[in-house]
């Protein structure tokens, strides 16, 4: 019987890469998606030319999609073995002129989320020596004008990753974290030269990162090769903190 893999926020980006990276390894996939779900399916449909997958809306902000994104796991595949916190949302603005609604609502999806997530899936992991994946973000790790609530919700993914690996380690479940850096995306295209140089030079290896080499991470550390390797926070920064 084929692994089963929750990857939420998948229907573009990184999640996307993640879900027909797992595929490919041969999970079946649950394609978490909150608002868009023609692209949803089209990752769907990439997932399934490896192994059969399923589609599922649901805000991991709210406690009861949390738990029917679980149940569509456990009821389309009957188990869960791998879950990936990949959804996160940005609202960006200085302190002083962040509302309470902007800085409640990324700390709700990005930290929150992954809480709950990970709290309902943890009775199924157990039963198989799961594995959990949370993607954090380089910004959690050295801060980021205009991003304090971004910042604080990804840093506090890195601590709760920590302490939730020690909680279930006697269980033989190993949670994780990757904190990406910057990664080429709609946004990265959209920069002029200036802004391109600007970025660039800020990383040692002197290029963007693409969402396949998160995946290909993600695709590691929930497999057999990484079985000695829990509560770490890897980048996939190209140097950008070291």
């Amino acid at each position: 019987m084929s692994p089963v893999a929750i990857v939420t926020g998948a229907s573009k980006g990184i999640g996307a890469a993640i879900a027909i990276t797992l595929a490919k390894d041969g999970y079946n996939v649950v394609v978490n998606y909150n608002g868009n779900q023609t692209l949803a399916e089209e990752v769907k449909a990439k997932c399934d030319a490896y192994t059969p997958s399923v589609v599922v809306q649901g805000n991991v902000s709210k406690a009861e999609d949390c738990a029917r994104i679980v149940a569509c796991a456990i009821t389309s595949f009957n188990g869960l073995d791998v879950l990936v916190n990949n959804a996160g949302i940005t609202k960006d603005n200085l302190l002083l002129r962040m509302s309470e609604d902007e800085y409640d609502a990324v700390l709700d999806t990005n930290l929150k989320g992954t809480w709950m997530m990970s709290k309902a899936s943890l009775k199924y992991l157990m039963k198989c020596a799961g594995s959990i994946v949370n993607i954090s973000s380089v910004v959690g790790r050295m801060g980021n004008a205009g991003q304090t609530n971004y910042a604080a919700s990804k840093a506090g993914v890195i601590g709760f990753t920590q302490s939730l690996a020690k909680e279930v380690a006697s269980r033989n479940v190993r949670v994780n974290a990757i904190a990406p850096g910057f990664i080429e995306s709609d946004m990265t295209l959209k920069l002029n030269e200036d802004q391109t140089s600007q970025m660039l030079s800020r990383i040692p290896l002197a290029r963007f990162g693409s969402a396949q080499d998160v995946a290909d991470l993600v695709s590691f550390l929930v497999s057999a090769k990484s079985r000695y390797i829990t509560g770490q926070t890897i980048g996939v920064d190209g140097g950008m903190v070291m």
